[in-house]
């Protein structure tokens, strides 16, 4: 057991001496990410999708302490789009895939607010469809939607908090990178060979058999 300890503290000695921190550590001796973290107030998202995001948020960013928080306002545009996909020849569908995504800015608390920086955040999810059991499919589409926005809060307090550390701005999600497929369902338009963007998964609807079922947005 006594060389046991011996070799563990001899592997966190290794991994300080390559620069490891923690991401939620210490700035300096008297600023650490977390305290920086509790001094975002997280402004409304309107709507029950949006109320369970907010909440997961000021729970991820508050961390154990109590909430007070002063130097920061933290804004949020969030989406979730249901998609149907495994398509049937009855025209129904075996499953329901839910892509949530959030773009967040960061102001400072003044009179002339200032914005310090801005990413964006998504993960996909979802559930078997059950259109025999209503009661089921509404509480499995609200389960759901709870899991993405705790996803997505996850997510956005990470970026925050590499923000924090080393003040650099996440990525931003750009369509124009998005590549292209041939559309073959589809006659040739006057301008060329209709294509299609790919999905969140990196596909073409046409290869998956999904079509848009509607969007939530906050």
């Amino acid at each position: 057991m006594k060389r046991r300890s011996v070799l563990t503290m001899a592997g966190f000695l290794m991994v300080g001496g390559c620069g490891f921190t923690p991401l939620y550590g210490k700035l300096s001796p008297t600023t650490d990410v977390s305290t920086e973290l509790s001094q975002v107030y997280v402004a409304n998202i309107q709507g029950r999708y949006g109320q369970q995001l907010r909440l997961a948020l000021q729970k991820n960013l508050s961390g154990a302490g109590p909430e007070n928080p002063q130097r920061y306002t933290l804004r949020v545009n969030s989406g979730a789009n249901t998609e149907a996909i495994d398509i049937h020849q009855d025209n129904t569908s075996g499953r329901n895939r839910v892509t949530g995504n959030a773009h967040w800015q960061l102001f400072t608390v003044e009179q002339s607010p200032q914005l310090l920086t801005q990413g964006d955040v998504n993960t996909l999810d979802g559930y078997d469809t059950t259109f025999e059991q209503y009661f089921a499919q509404t509480l499995n589409d609200e389960t759901v939607k709870g899991r993405v926005a705790q996803t997505l809060a996850q997510n956005l307090t990470q970026q925050l908090a590499i923000w924090f550390r080393s003040h650099n701005t996440p990525s931003k999600n750009t369509q124009e990178d998005l590549p292209r497929y041939i559309n073959t369902d589809r006659m040739p338009s006057d301008n060329g060979t209709s294509t299609e963007k790919v999905g969140a998964d990196g596909f073409p609807a046409s290869a998956t058999g999904r079509i848009s079922q509607g969007t939530i947005t906050n």
